[in-house]
């Protein structure tokens, strides 16, 4: 700045008698000379004007770029002198943080390639200190070294010390009657150590959240507010900590007062455009209940949506309250201003580089020109997380206007498809050699295909199969499926040729159906002993398989919300030799709990039932078997069934498996869930009960870069002499 100035007041001696001839720029990096002459505001030919050189030198510095300026004249040559800023080569973080190289970017607010700036660093510095404090941390040292790698770049090293965890061992919550501790506990950050068991996962361990604390009064009062006490009053709190051995004591001050009753609601419409009756219907805070906070937000929630159906998408409710201080009772009034009516302007994909758009817009329910929905919005959210080919969807409202706004529908693709080529050993099939190519959206069309081939000494197996779940965008879908295998067992060979179509129809949003007709061949030889169930010859199989499905759930790897029920029934007799008819149900309920406890533990009830009427000829491998990771987990795949007096399963005609789980983050970076289970099944030829078994366990969920994948390592609850039970399977691709 010296060097500035200094120039400066040369300048200023001749400057009246002085005409430009000449402009030139020195030292410039990031700055092209075409900019620079634009923003210097002098021309050649003009008189040197000392005011315009100060003025352009105050636009160079505000660029960010330069560490020193200065400008000289000679003869009517104006040269600008820079010295640019160096460039971050290289940053790295020593001690604390160091292991976290994939969020340092985010923390620091610096990346690679960036202007060394020392306000910049100062701010990065202050960064780690907070990310430090959000974890228990204090007394954070950090220490920056710089090393020159370049002519004009440097090595920024950061050697952190990230302090010591102050952990508090006293709460004391003055004045508190109605609440305990262990109440106020469940809805604050910061809570005393269990004396015993602190140190333990699940436990609290008294760590201080310094960016919590205040948060944690207002916390408080809303748990009071929940109760009704809406005079309710909560102090900042006071933390007293001793530095030495880093423990505090923290306390807070309440003022309970009264707890109140809703005396009536009402609502007043700015515009009579709903009957207040049907926004009155549905809410949870009515007279005579203790006020609740929750549920009145949840009713603002509910009126909100009612009147965003009707296409006010900027509709404002505000909550008036009228109290009663001497019947402790309150009058609860909400005022809807509707605004005006909203219109889809357009709808803008962004995201999707694989995926077609219209195979996106297909699934989105709301168009440009149609009147704004919330319903709408939500469902097609949901709708798009059902393909199963997007990891994430937001669906942003962006207003363009009084009556208009744009959707800007954001996707983000995971892997739908997978190639995989392997080998294995069994001590029966000897080598074995696998290869496969599934995709869920071949070429982005959304179109579902799959090739599959394994081969061994004992074993042949060949599928391919190709679904259109939307055929020309249409309702309607269109399925094809041929598969043909062998499989030398034990004591017999097995060999299936056959193929289906299917045609398919979506009634509503989440109604479905289809009608599919099989046909296969299965052919029984080698039998090593004579057996009603296993007799060689041909069995050739004709049937139809009417199916319905319903889903309303808000993904298709891992929803948190909703339904899935499917149910079909398989009638073989329409020609060839097998003749039965089978009865199957499927369903899963989903709720996850992340709204009503602030953590994200998704909870799962599925279930199967199974039943099978024998017209003349219901061959052993039509038959219902249960065991492995989609039915019950503990026992072998299809191990469990009646058997005959040899001992060989024979299969059951009656089956039903139920489920319960409970999944919950394991690492969040790395979208890997923990869930825990218990199965519960039974099968038999004329009871349900005939057989049950139980098994519990815990999976590990991971949307790994090869699509989904699920490890279950299970234990059988009440296996029996001769059972066959498993501790370990995988599936990759499948809905959780």
């Amino acid at each position: 700045m010296k060097k500035r100035y200094l120039a400066l007041l040369l300048l200023a001696s001749f400057a009246e008698a002085k005409t430009i001839k000449e402009i030139k720029f020195d030292g410039l990096l990031h700055l092209s000379p075409t900019i620079a002459k634009e923003m210097v505001g002098l021309h050649p030919g003009e008189q040197l004007d000392m005011q315009k050189i100060d003025e352009a030198i105050k636009k160079f510095y505000a660029q960010g770029y330069f560490k020193d300026i200065w400008v000289e004249e000679e003869n009517g040559k104006v040269i600008f002198h820079f010295v640019e800023k160096p460039l971050i080569a290289a940053i790295e973080v020593l001690g604390y943080l160091e292991n976290k190289k994939e969020e340092l970017d985010d923390i620091l607010g610096l990346k690679k390639g960036d202007i060394y700036d020392e306000a910049a660093i100062e701010k990065a510095k202050e960064h780690i200190k907070q990310k430090a404090r959000s974890q228990g941390f204090f007394d954070t040292v950090v220490e920056v070294d710089t090393e020159k790698v370049g002519e004009n770049s440097v090595k920024v090293t950061f050697i952190v010390n990230k302090g010591e965890k102050i952990t508090i061992e006293d709460l004391t919550l003055c004045g508190a009657k109605t609440f305990d501790k262990d109440d106020i506990e469940d809805v604050v950050a910061n809570r005393e150590r269990n004396k015993y068991l602190g140190w333990m996962i699940g436990f609290n361990s008294g760590e201080l959240k310094l960016d919590q604390l205040e948060l944690d009064a207002a916390r408080i009062k809303n748990l009071y507010l929940t109760k009704g006490y809406l005079d309710a009053q909560v102090s900042d709190p006071f933390l007293r900590v001793d530095f030495d051995n880093y423990k505090a004591k923290l306390r807070y001050h309440v003022q309970e007062g009264q707890k109140y009753s809703v005396a009536s609601v009402d609502i007043k419409l700015l515009e009579p455009i709903i009957k207040k009756e049907q926004l009155l219907e549905d809410l949870r805070l009515t007279p005579g209940k203790v006020f609740n906070i929750e549920k009145m937000r949840k009713d603002i929630e509910t009126i909100k949506r009612k009147v965003a159906d009707l296409g006010y998408a900027f509709v404002r409710i505000a909550p008036d309250f009228q109290k009663d201080e001497k019947n402790h009772t309150v009058k609860i009034r909400y005022i809807i201003n509707p605004g005006e009516k909203v219109y889809i302007k357009d709808v803008i994909i962004s995201g999707n580089q694989r995926t077609l758009d219209r195979v996106i817009r297909r699934e989105v329910y709301l168009a440009p020109g149609d009147v704004y929905n919330y319903t709408d919005l939500i469902e097609s959210k949901n709708a798009l997380r059902r393909t199963g080919f997007f990891s994430d969807v937001k669906i942003e409202e962006r207003r363009v206007g009084p009556n208009e706004m744009n959707l800007l529908v954001r996707v983000k693709e995971m892997p739908t498809g997978n190639i995989m080529v392997g080998g294995g050993y069994s001590s029966y099939e000897g080598f074995l050699i696998n290869a496969s190519i599934n995709d869920k959206n071949i070429f982005g069309s959304g179109i579902d295909g799959n090739f599959q081939i394994d081969y061994s000494s004992k074993s042949l197996r060949f599928n391919l199969g190709i679904t259109n779940p939307r055929v020309f965008d249409s309702d309607y879908s269109l399925g094809l499926n041929l598969y043909n295998t062998k499989f030398e067992y034990y004591d017999y060979t097995q060999e299936r040729k056959g193929g289906s179509l299917s045609v398919g129809k979506r009634f509503t949003r989440h109604l479905s159906g289809s009608l599919t007709y099989a046909y296969e061949k299965n052919k029984l030889s080698d039998v090593q002993f004579d057996n009603i169930y296993f007799q060689e010859g041909t069995y050739t199989k004709s049937a139809f398989i009417p199916r319905v499905v319903f889903d309303n759930t808000d993904d298709y790897y891992l929803p948190r919300s909703g339904m899935n029920i499917s149910g079909s029934i398989e009638y073989a007799g329409v020609g060839g030799d097998e003749k039965y008819t089978k009865f199957f149900l499927h369903g899963g309920y989903y709720y996850g709990l992340e709204e009503l406890i602030d953590y994200d533990l998704i909870l799962r009830a599925k279930g199967r039932v199974g039943y099978i009427v024998d017209n003349g000829n219901l061959p052993v491998f039509e038959k219902f078997y249960l065991g492995g990771i989609r039915t019950l987990r503990g026992y072998e795949t299809a191990s469990l069934s009646p058997k005959d007096s040899q001992g060989r399963l024979i299969g059951g005609k009656e089956m039903f498996s139920a489920s319960l789980e409970a999944s919950i983050p394991m690492i969040k970076s790395s979208n890997m869930r923990l869930t825990f289970f218990v199965d519960y099944g039974g099968i038999g030829e004329d009871s349900f009960s005939e057989i049950t078994r139980a098994g519990a366990g815990a999976a590990i969920e991971w949307f790994s870069p090869m699509g989904p994948i699920q490890l279950v390592f299970a234990h059988a609850l009440n296996d029996e002499e001769g059972d066959r039970v498993s501790n370990f399977e995988f599936s990759v691709g499948t809905r959780f």
